[in-house]
């Protein structure tokens, strides 16, 4: 279980200081958009008021409080569940990542109102029309990883 403490905490951080780095340091809430290397990498500014891909985003703003609850079940039932499964080290780590980046983006819902969203990756003639960050990368790679590395169901007979 440590490990997914330490696993959660790190992604936390990163995330964390990365987007008080780009909306405050690099002021791109102002700037709205900074090419890093176009058009594969760039740096848009979105805010992000649903879930993912901005769903839901035209619901009251009761669904603020209902998504950060959301989070918060999620990132406990995923905790009693490693804890209960005691899988091995990648799955730990899976959890780890998928509570950190979730905590994350509470954090911005809680701060903000809305998930600061900022990079933006295309390629290949097709233009991205969506950013996403640091937490949403580790939700999504913590999500893959506890599909992958959790053990197989034990047969209940």
């Amino acid at each position: 279980m440590r490990l997914v403490f330490w696993a959660g905490l790190w992604t936390l951080l990163l995330d964390q200081v990365t987007k008080y780095w780009i909306v405050h340091a690099l002021n791109l809430r102002e700037l709205a958009s900074l090419d890093v290397f176009p058009p594969f990498l760039n740096l848009r500014m979105a805010w992000n008021y649903g879930i993912n891909f901005g769903l839901m985003s035209w619901a009251n703003p009761i669904m603020r409080w209902v998504l950060i609850a959301v989070a918060l079940l999620i990132s406990a039932l995923v905790l009693w569940w490693v804890h209960r499964d005691q899988g091995g080290r990648w799955q730990m780590l899976s959890a780890g990542l998928l509570i950190g980046g979730a905590l994350g983006n509470v954090i911005d819902r809680v701060l903000y109102g809305a998930v600061a969203d900022f990079i933006n990756m295309s390629c290949c003639g097709i233009n991205n029309p969506f950013s996403f960050n640091v937490a949403d990368i580790a939700v999504f790679a913590g999500a893959i990883g506890l599909v992958l590395f959790s053990p197989p169901a034990k047969n209940a007979s």
